[in-house]
């Protein structure tokens, strides 16, 4: 049953969620919501219904620093069905064609060659871009199919993991933006037998590995102690950025949205921000001279910085 919005808490941190399939992203973060009984929460990165795997939830403050994990590498172990294209380009759309599977491990090894490296990618019908402010898939239940630019992306590596008659399981490192149906339907295509993703599971988003990862039903057996133990501080979003120190009086004032004057070794640019007791303030720019600005600042405390 929903908590009624006067039993919301502020509270703040990550969760790393091992999101089962059958269920999508949205309705994943909403129970999650509810068994915190957080005012606010959102998620780095959708996953679709049929896939599973690695979904970090950003709780209360959190949601503010999700930007970078967005923007950052993924992987996935994706399972591929030769011989077989659908409408969707994974197993939950109509099939349109069936085809015969002649290939060797040979052929897919340099298949897989082929599509690793800078790629240029075309978004597929169904999927949540917007046209005109309409979703494709709205277009593409409706049988219209719009033109869509090619998108940059890079595969970083892809590995065969296995290999029988008319499937393959792969392991893909990835680029944010990239469309893993899209990329099985390529090699199928490529093939010369056509191909659709049969099943997905992420298991890196950036710094975030599957490993440490908790599943809805363990989290819901949680006693609250526990679920709260459970989460990571705000910083951990923001882990690869280098981390200043500021006094009171220089955290007092960034606070108020004015600008300090530090001196530390850190790189020009964004920089994690911390008080004298070691508590995550935000994230600043620094400048030339020292001088460092405000640029996304926690309203609230309430978790301990990452060590």
């Amino acid at each position: 049953m929903t908590q009624p919005t006067s039993a919301r808490r502020n509270i703040d941190g990550v969760l790393l969620l091992d999101k089962p399939t059958g269920i999508t992203s949205n309705g994943a973060i909403q129970r999650i919501k509810r068994l915190f009984s957080a005012a606010k929460a959102g998620h780095v990165g959708t996953l679709d219904p049929m896939a599973s795997g690695l979904l970090p939830v950003c709780l209360g403050e959190a949601t503010k620093f999700s930007t970078d994990t967005f923007s950052a590498d993924k992987s996935y172990e994706a399972e591929i069905l030769l011989g077989v294209t659908t409408t969707t380009g994974d197993a939950e759309g109509e099939v349109t064609a069936r085809h015969l599977v002649a290939v060797t491990r040979e052929q897919i090894d340099a298949v897989l060659d082929k599509f690793t490296g800078a790629l240029e990618q075309i978004p597929p019908m169904y999927s949540a871009l917007k046209r005109d402010g309409k979703p494709l898939y709205a277009y593409a239940r409706a049988g219209i199919v719009v033109e869509r630019s090619p998108r940059s992306i890079t595969i970083h590596s892809m590995a065969l993991l296995a290999f029988t008659a008319d499937r393959l399981k792969i392991d893909v490192s990835c680029s944010k933006g990239t469309y893993i149906r899209v990329l099985a339907e390529d090699i199928g295509r490529a093939l010369g037998c056509g191909a659709t993703l049969a099943g997905l599971r992420r298991t890196r988003v950036g710094e975030f590995d599957l490993a440490s990862a908790v599943t809805l039903n363990v989290i819901e057996k949680y006693a609250q102690y526990d679920r709260m133990a459970a989460l990571m501080p705000i910083d951990c979003l923001s882990v690869g950025l280098p981390a200043i120190t500021l006094n009171a009086e220089s955290a007092r004032r960034l606070g108020l949205g004015q600008e300090v004057t530090v001196i530390d070794p850190a790189k020009l640019g964004v920089a994690r921000l911390y008080g004298p007791e070691r508590q995550f303030l935000g994230l600043g720019d620094l400048r030339e001279g020292g001088r460092l600005l405000p640029k996304r600042l926690v309203a609230t405390t309430s978790m301990p910085p990452l060590r």
